[in-house]
């Protein structure tokens, strides 16, 4: 009996894998590896700015530290590069615009 109960559970487990396999091959699969990549970049553009919201509102006056801006900066610097030889547009304008956004906060932080 218990060796029946065993595999009842195996096979349960084998149909839950199967149906996660599933819905990850038909409604995950429509996201490409672009729009990963795309999603990968603005949440690293987006990863200084809280810091430099409270640092203009001030709510601190502790900026980043500046080896880990540097390390997000280059990787930036990187996936723009990559973006150009790729010719792609799309990554070009976004990581851009990130550069500007983050340098017109880190502007206005040291000018006030």
């Amino acid at each position: 009996m218990e060796k029946l109960v065993a595999t009842f559970s195996i096979d349960k487990e084998i149909k839950m894998v199967k149906n996660i396999k599933d819905v990850i091959q038909n409604k995950i699969s429509h996201l490409s590896a672009e729009t990963v990549g795309w999603i990968a970049v603005m949440i690293i553009h987006a990863s200084t700015i809280p810091n430099f919201i409270a640092v203009m509102n001030g709510f601190t006056e502790k900026l980043p530290q500046v080896d880990i801006l540097l390390m997000v900066w280059t990787g930036l610097a990187l996936f723009f590069l990559k973006a150009v030889i790729a010719k792609d547009m799309l990554n070009i304008v976004t990581i851009g615009l990130g550069f500007i956004i983050q340098a017109t906060m880190l502007a206005l932080i040291f000018v006030k």
